[in-house]
């Protein structure tokens, strides 16, 4: 029988490694932010035909949800998670090289494919470096600061790249995005090794043991709240994912030229919202418990959607849009922490990062397919209340099935039966 029993973490990191960590999130986001919509905008500069680049974005996101599980598994057994995450900023970095000086199809589609491979370790493998640095205790404030810092990164990014786009070429957005990963790499050089604890960053009851005991893979898959929480943020994507993409078709019709500028408001509010709300979100997942924020943050999505539904000024939806910074900050920070929390003794924090990344992955890409295709068939507003209708399914889901995950509960900490090496 192993059950679960937290040590108290004496092994306290470093300062200059938690600053490091800081500059890691910040750094990692601007790096991410290189691909996405400036890979579609500059591969049609190139006179690429629509369906190539959707076939080249689908190879990507499909390389990723195949190895998201996979790649959670490896980052349990990995001795350092930083070399894992180094590997993965250094294959970012060789992607958009090869999107910066290559047209060819088998060139981009290859690079497209190191990319989806690349994506898999990098965030679960911060998440895993912040718990093995900072602990279980500490770690929802961790996630709120990291939340923090990787938004900043990503909208200061966002800004320069369009400013090099509009100056130069989309080509060269490929370029700036490769030598940003070298602050990546130089910030997970300034986080001491002897600072990620082994046993706490796989999510480990035995922290001390240079072999700490992992409960059997299996068990994942019969924790009731595990399981929970997985459909819970299945709903929740194949809800949210649809709803910008609705709203930018929407613009795109009413406000022509105009609507780059209005998306562009859309994507960033949200964004400064997080960076402003992602610690105290944190901290309050300490106080208040997991399920009230999870509650407030899914809660919002019907809302929002049903407010986007029936209008299309371009104020009132950067008003709206306010609400997305409110869900990004909460999912943001909670996801890892729920997940912590229930795997906590089991040493396979990891490896349900990457099921329930799969699973969140399979929600999203259903959703701009399942409603863009109901909006163009029965209308907008239709797709938005479909979209409304799975927002409130969600919402269910965690009321009446999903239990608060906080350890500071004895009676929500169910004992873990069998194990592996």
């Amino acid at each position: 029988m192993l059950t679960r029993s937290p040590r108290p973490q004496n092994n306290l990191p470093s300062a200059a490694s938690l600053h490091a960590l800081d500059w890691l999130n910040a750094f990692l986001a601007a790096l991410l932010m290189g691909f996405g919509p400036f890979l579609s905008g500059c591969l049609a500069d190139r006179g690429w035909m629509p369906a190539n680049i959707g076939l080249i974005l689908t190879a990507s996101a499909l390389t990723g949800l195949l190895l998201q599980a996979p790649a959670g598994d490896l980052i349990d057994m990995a001795k350092s998670k930083r070399a894992l995450v180094a590997m993965g900023a250094a294959a970012l970095m060789f992607a958009a090289l090869i999107f910066g000086m290559r047209s060819d199809f088998p060139s981009v589609f290859a690079a497209a494919v190191v990319q989806g491979m690349a994506g898999t370790v990098l965030g679960p493998g911060i998440a895993a470096i912040s718990l093995g640095l900072v602990g279980h205790n500490a770690l929802a404030e961790r996630l709120g600061r990291n939340q923090r810092f990787s938004s900043i990164g990503g909208l200061v990014a966002a800004g320069l790249m369009g400013v090099i786009g509009y100056l130069f070429s989309t080509r060269d957005i490929f370029f700036v995005t490769a030598a940003l990963g070298l602050p990546v790499l130089l910030a997970l050089t300034k986080i001491r090794a002897a600072d990620v604890h082994f046993g706490r960053s796989c999510g480990a009851s035995n922290h001390d043991s240079p072999q700490p005991q992992r409960a059997s893979r299996a068990i994942l898959f019969k924790d009731r709240r595990l399981l929970t929480f997985a459909v819970c943020l299945f709903l929740f994507q194949l809800a949210n994912a649809s709803m910008l993409p609705l709203i930018g078709e929407a613009l795109v019709q009413a406000q022509g030229r105009r609507s780059s500028l209005v998306i562009s408001a859309l994507v960033v509010v949200p964004q400064l919202l997080v960076a402003v709300l992602a610690p105290w979100v944190g901290r309050t997942a300490k106080s208040w418990g997991r399920r009230p924020l999870l509650l407030i943050g899914l809660g919002v999505v019907p809302i929002r959607s049903v407010l986007l539904a029936f209008t299309a000024d371009p104020a009132l939806l950067v008003l709206i849009q306010v609400l997305d910074g409110l869900t990004g900050a909460v999912l943001g920070v909670l996801t890892a922490l729920v997940i912590a929390d229930i795997t906590q003794g089991t040493g396979r924090f990891n490896l349900a990062q990457g099921l329930i990344g799969t699973l969140s992955g399979v929600g999203a890409s259903l959703s701009t397919s399942v409603w863009g295709l109901v909006a163009e068939r029965l209308g907008q507003m239709v797709g938005f209340l479909g979209v409304t209708a799975v927002a409130l399914t969600a919402v269910a889901v965690v009321s009446v099935f999903m239990p608060e995950t906080n350890p500071s509960a004895p009676q929500r900490r169910p004992a873990v039966v069998g194990r592996s090496a």
